[in-house]
């Protein structure tokens, strides 16, 4: 479990085939500080187990839906991504409830800049929009972020908004993001199990359904 609160950025510097998988090698100084076998480490938002480490790396595995679902596809050394602990369950809750468990990804519509912070427009799959409210939360490449503005829900090519502050594009990949770009998406797990829970028919009192 995560907070969606990056704790550096990281680099990719190995990837190497395993099976239908790849096995990725990220220095993270920060992240392997006090990092055991078995951790797990959100990688732009996705939930990866360390399974080999060194004083300011690890590696882990990426089976293939990971691959299918996220921007890890394609991944090369070299690329830059958001890291972050699982949160201790002593910890401050400083974002929102993140699991690691993206939803798929979204492309980078256009990004706005204002004086001090910057507005990313960002398409998202039809299914997924109606997980997404105004000044709710969700996860972009593993960043906690509140979302800004949404489509209309008839509008045919769905998006969210949010703003990005000065620390935000300092200290995350988000700052060097572009239009066209493709991002990690996890929507806000609260809105998911009551989409699943709608998905059921009403029970009647006397045990039938209506």
């Amino acid at each position: 479990m995560f907070t969606g609160i990056v704790e550096e950025v990281g680099t990719v510097t190995a990837v190497e085939a395993s099976g239908d998988g790849v096995r990725l090698t990220v220095q993270a100084p920060v992240a392997v500080s006090d990092a055991g076998h078995g951790d797990s480490i959100s990688v732009s938002g996705v939930c990866l187990t360390v399974v080999e480490q060194g004083a300011d790396w690890f590696t882990a595995d990426v089976m293939k839906q990971t691959l299918d679902m996220s921007t890890l596809a394609g991944v090369a050394a070299g690329r830059p991504v958001n890291l972050e602990r699982a949160t201790a369950a002593h910890g401050r809750l400083g974002g929102h409830i993140v699991q690691g468990h993206i939803d798929g990804t979204g492309e980078v519509l256009e990004v706005r800049p204002g004086e001090e912070w910057r507005v990313l427009r960002i398409g998202v799959p039809a299914e997924l929009a109606p997980l997404v409210v105004d000044k709710g939360s969700i996860a972009i490449d593993g960043i906690s972020l509140t979302v800004s503005a949404v489509s209309p829900a008839d509008e045919p090519a769905q998006w969210v908004e949010v703003s990005l502050i000065p620390e935000t594009l300092t200290a995350t990949t988000l700052g060097d993001i572009a239009a066209g770009d493709r991002v990690n998406l996890e929507t806000d797990i609260l809105a998911r199990h009551v989409q699943r829970l709608l998905s059921f028919p009403r029970s009647h009192p006397e045990g039938g359904s209506r």
